[in-house]
């Protein structure tokens, strides 16, 4: 039996930091892979304390978490063979530690190489497909979605899930700046044109549109006059008839009273008629 205190102290020492080994604990931040002498036992833990054999067992960790890669921007060429200077990131995580350490070794700079090798050789698919205008503001939401599929079916089987693929920045090179601009302002320059050319043949359009409406109402109008003016005039007759039969005699002779009120008050200067014309029936004669 032991009494010395201090061999004690020792042996109570010991049995604590020997106790302690036996277990190591996993957050939820985390993933953890067991090894025994050197060779892969287990990867799946869930978060908690777990048991493990000391000076047997090793244990590794790894990041759970989103970890992100931030490449340096890299120079790729469009269908137009004009270099574009592409700044993007990458945001990218562990989903299966085993597989990572088998690829990796648990060393995240390589991991990130292969990710970037992996995300600027399918940008390079992407561009080579598209103009410089599709690259910049048509197809770039398109072109990030396409990386992040691609990229992940490649890293998937190295136990990596890439989250996002995001271009920062979308630059030219400094000499073809000024060629860019020059055909852009041309684009523009063409585009209004078509635009103007649009609205004027739309305004002859709207312009033949009105005229033709305008033809027709005023046609309508005529021709609702001409009726108007017909019913008219066949009133008159009708009045016009009824007041000669009721007094044939005035009616003549009213009718020859408007023929002299218009032949005197005309504006030529001779009338020749006939002494017995009838036009003179009511000149200087009178009933008794």
């Amino acid at each position: 039996m032991i009494r010395n205190p201090v061999a004690i102290l020792i042996l109570l020492v010991a049995a604590i930091l020997l106790g302690a080994s036996m277990f190591f604990t996993v957050s939820e931040k985390e993933h953890a892979v067991l090894f025994r002498l050197g060779e892969i036992v287990q990867s799946d833990f869930k978060p908690g304390v777990h048991f493990k054999w000391p000076f047997i067992n090793n244990v590794v960790k790894f990041d759970r978490r989103l970890i992100p890669l931030d490449s340096k921007p890299e120079r790729v060429l469009t269908s137009e063979k004009r270099n574009l200077i592409v700044d993007y990131f990458v945001m990218w995580r562990i989903t299966n530690a085993r597989e990572y350490y088998l690829a990796f070794r648990g060393d995240e700079r390589r991991a990130g190489g292969q990710i970037g090798s992996v995300v600027i050789s399918g940008l390079r698919d992407e561009l080579q497909k598209r103009t410089m205008r599709q690259v910049v503001a048509d197809d770039r939401d398109e072109i990030m979605r396409n990386l992040t599929v691609s990229t992940n079916a490649v890293m998937g089987k190295f136990g990596i899930e890439i989250a996002d693929v995001r271009i920062k920045q979308l630059e030219l090179e400094e000499k073809v700046l000024d060629s860019v601009f020059e055909q852009m302002r041309a684009e523009r320059t063409q585009f209004a044109a078509d635009l103007r050319a649009k609205g004027e043949k739309q305004a002859k359009i709207l312009e033949s549109e009105a005229s033709r409406k305008r033809i027709e109402i005023v046609a309508a109008a005529t021709r609702q006059a001409d009726i108007i003016k017909g019913e008219g005039d066949a009133k008159a007759s009708e009045i016009y008839a009824r007041a000669y039969n009721r007094d044939a005699e005035f009616y003549a002779f009213y009718r020859s009273l408007q023929g002299y009120r218009n032949s005197f008050t005309s504006k030529d200067d001779v009338i020749v008629l006939e002494p017995d014309s009838e036009f003179f029936k009511y000149f200087g004669s009178s009933k008794k």
